[in-house]
């Protein structure tokens, strides 16, 4: 049993090894070959690794690491994916291939970090030994069972009633509501382009951070979807009042599950309106009728408006390993110290 450590740009030559491990866990969509190798083509610095672990010529885990300093690494982490990219054949144990990671990884590594954890993957190993974990973010999703109808009946009544008033405004002043959704690879290109004006409107256009046709988000995104929607995985939900679009949903699919990766919505609407609530109801009527999925994930840090549509939330973690447990208690104790604030106590008058 080893690991085997090579430059990252040879991920395409080991692809279907690790298309054969994504399969055999969860068959997370963000962690398919069709995510992973433009995420490496428009992100990676080139300090990156492929690291496979073989046992009797068979491939049984894979990771994707760089270097964080020259006595740390952590798994590959572009802030556009969910999870970390780390596969492993189901039923392996966590210390023995971390151990052997650390111990093949170049100089002397002290810490190896994987990121981004879903219990949900993978399940989270006990703090024990060389192993310490950490909560990263809460994160919610819909589960999809049974009709709408029954699901909208057990959201809260502010939200129903918010969002039929909405509506009722809308049919009053003649605006025609309409959801579109976008299957085809060929119309990929132009929905990115809508969508970045879409981001460009808002904080992430002042801020320089938006999604564009010509920056490394934008073709990631382009590249990512055109082949997802070549697979049949792939949707693209745009969402119009009369002729002006007002919200986009870009989204990944596989399985029984949907992934809605990124939403924008048009800043310039009326005050009172919420264009991505009133898309996601519609979406979300659409997708229980098809009965395809058995969950609808949002990832990333659960918001206020993401538990008025799912009480259903779990935590995402990160994994440390360290070369010396005593590294990781203290490097626990630590983090304790930093954040520990002493109380204000107010002097008597």
């Amino acid at each position: 049993m080893t690991w085997t450590l090579s430059a990252a740009t040879s991920f395409a030559q080991f692809a279907p090894a690790w298309h054969r491990l994504q399969q055999a866990g969860s068959g997370a969509p963000m962690l398919s070959v069709d995510f992973v190798a433009p995420l490496l083509a428009q992100f990676g610095t080139g300090k990156e690794l492929l690291a496979r672990f073989e046992r009797d010529g068979e491939i049984l885990a894979m990771a994707l690491l760089t270097p964080q300093s020259r006595w740390t690494w952590s798994s590959f982490q572009p802030p556009q994916a969910p999870v970390g990219l780390w596969l492993a054949q189901p039923g392996l144990a966590w210390p023995p291939l971390l151990a052997e990671l650390l111990g093949a990884l170049p100089g002397v590594a002290l810490q190896l970090a994987l990121t981004q954890g879903d219990p949900m993957l993978a399940g989270r190993p006990p703090d024990q030994g060389r192993v310490r974990c950490l909560d990263y973010v809460r994160t919610a999703r819909i589960v999809v069972t049974g009709s709408f109808d029954a699901f909208w009946a057990q959201r809260g009544k502010n939200l129903r009633g918010n969002l039929k008033k909405q509506r009722s405004r809308l049919q009053k002043e003649g605006v025609a509501l309409r959801l579109e959704m976008c299957r085809e690879a060929d119309q990929v290109a132009a929905a990115i382009a809508d969508y970045g004006h879409l981001e460009s409107t808002g904080w992430k256009g002042d801020a320089g951070t938006a999604v564009d046709a010509g920056n490394a988000q934008g073709r990631f995104y382009r590249q990512m979807l055109e082949a997802f929607c070549r697979n049949g995985n792939g949707s693209i939900y745009r969402y119009w009042f009369d002729e002006q679009l007002v919200s986009m949903d870009l989204c990944i699919e596989e399985r029984d599950c949907i992934v809605i990766l990124k939403t924008s919505y048009a800043q310039q609407v009326a005050p009172g309106l919420s264009p991505s609530l009133l898309m996601r109801e519609t979406a979300c009527q659409q997708l229980f009728a098809s009965a395809r999925f058995e969950r609808i994930e949002f990832y990333g840090k659960v918001m206020e408006w993401h538990q008025r549509w799912s009480g259903d939330v779990r935590t995402l973690y990160h994994v440390n390993y360290y070369r010396w447990s005593w590294l990781g208690a203290l490097h626990a104790l630590t983090r304790k110290i930093c954040s520990w604030r002493p109380r204000t106590i107010n002097a008597p008058p």
